[in-house]
């Protein structure tokens, strides 16, 4: 099968968050089910710099990914010689909806060019879903488009892509596309909506954020869209890179451990400890973060409860940045408890793997996660996964391999940290939950198998 992934950023090219991750790993994963892959993506500023590119066509070059792909960089210095993908500090890049747009009809035109004939395209959140909608409607009359298909992957609903209705015209389409049953948002222009109308199958990045978001509650304002395809919508869990996340052979962590020799977990938690100044005692419940500081991950809930958190027998070590909010109370509770909490306000990657080596405990209590991977991470490296029942976290984490709240308030996340606690002290049951975590596999090769079943469905349409 020929399959064209069309993504705004891709790993190792460029990156903002977790679809460049999916955008590369999903790929190569194809890749070894033997499909012939190529990846479309815009040449950002200084990729030149960094990787050996070729010429494939005008305003077009490429570079290898895996063994054979080509992932093909759609060159427009106006649009892309920037210093960020999408945005500065102060908003959005207000032409963000000419680059796309450019994108996505350039990526359709660039497949003719090549002759690559392709049965699926696979497209990635609004940046890219323009494209189902030009293929259905630019390029309905020409042969080499007929019998494509596009899958459309919702990584997060709360980004669709919203630009003012003045701006329709610029799309090129038919002002009769602007319509509730088009693109139409409340008056606004929905890039996001468009994709989810016109692409032959979609799906999201777990199971039950897939039925989440045909709720009002997650769907932002999309929901009634969903729910009218729903017969389309599907959820695939994201794969876990194990070449990058792996006890066995983290080159980051004091000491190495797998399943069946898990002693070195001890020297980690040691190590970690002393590292971010906490007293070292391997019989009280390390408790790790590594996250985005604001409340949609749960620190609106943490930090009413973190007094009673701090006043129970654990410590705790946070890693990341967000909110101001949240970084200054975290701050004053640091100098208020100093050997039970560690705050660490920077990306460190390095810092991130012996945090998921040397916790006990890994702490992730999102309102919504769409999949998340902190908890699939967590698994592999035995740190036991404390959630609250959302998306990908519902359908990962369970009894028996963590701890899952469902009501979502301080009180009931407290009382799940003290049952996490007091079970960290029975080692006969707490190194059979250790020994279950770290048995689970979520491979990218896994995923790419539901992923061949969803493009065999959108072939039959």
């Amino acid at each position: 099968m020929k399959i064209a992934v069309c993504s705004s950023e891709v790993v190792p090219y460029a990156k903002t968050g977790g679809l460049a991750d999916v955008a590369g790993a999903l790929p190569q994963a194809l890749e070894k089910e033997g499909e012939d892959v190529i990846i479309i993506m815009p040449k950002y500023k200084g990729i030149e710099n960094k990787f050996k590119l070729s010429k494939a066509s005008d305003n077009v070059v490429y570079a290898p990914l895996g063994k054979k792909i080509k992932v093909y960089f759609i060159e427009n210095d106006a649009y892309f010689n920037r210093d960020s993908l999408y945005g500065t500090k102060t908003g959005d890049y207000k032409d963000n909806l000419d680059r796309f747009s450019y994108y996505s009809r350039k990526a359709l035109r660039l497949l003719k060019e090549i002759k690559f004939k392709a049965d699926i395209i696979h497209v990635h959140d609004w940046q890219a879903s323009l494209i189902p909608v030009y293929l259905k409607t630019l390029f309905p009359e020409d042969s080499f488009y007929t019998d494509m298909r596009t899958l459309l992957t919702i990584h997060n609903m709360g980004y669709q892509g919203i630009f003012p209705e003045v701006e329709f015209p610029r799309l090129g389409l038919d002002w009769d596309l602007f319509s509730v049953e088009g693109l139409e948002f409340f008056g606004r222009v929905n890039i996001l909506k468009g994709g989810m109308i016109f692409s032959d199958i979609i799906n999201t990045v777990s199971p039950t954020y897939s039925k989440e978001i045909q709720t009002k509650q997650f769907g932002f304002g999309l929901e009634g869209v969903l729910n009218e395809r729903k017969e389309s919508l599907f959820g695939i869990l994201n794969g876990l890179d194990y070449s990058i996340w792996s006890p066995e052979t983290d080159k980051f962590i004091a000491s190495t451990f797998s399943v069946k020799s898990p002693e070195g977990k001890l020297k980690d938690k040691e190590a970690l400890q002393k590292i971010c100044s906490l007293p070292i005692n391997k019989d009280i419940p390390l408790i790790g973060m590594v996250s985005r500081l604001a409340e949609p991950k749960g620190f609106d809930i943490i930090c009413e409860g973190i007094d009673e958190i701090c006043r129970m027998k654990v410590q705790m070590v946070i890693l990341g940045t967000g909110d101001k909010k949240y970084h200054e109370i975290l701050t004053r509770i640091v100098r208020k408890y100093p050997k039970a909490v560690s705050l660490n306000l920077r990306f460190d990657d390095p810092l991130a793997h012996k945090i998921y080596a040397g916790s006990d405990i890994f702490l992730m209590p999102s309102n919504y996660e769409p999949c998340g991977l902190g908890q699939l991470i967590a698994f592999k490296y035995g740190s036991i996964p404390l959630v609250f029942k959302t998306g990908g976290l519902a359908d990962t984490v369970n009894k028996e391999n963590g701890f899952v709240f469902d009501v979502y308030n301080k009180d009931v996340l407290i009382e799940t940290i003290g049952q996490a606690a007091s079970l960290f002290q029975n080692k006969k049951i707490w190194s059979s939950l250790v020994k279950n975590a770290m048995q689970l596999e979520f491979s990218w090769g896994r995923s790419a198998k539901k992923y061949l079943e969803l493009y065999a469905k959108a072939k039959a349409r």
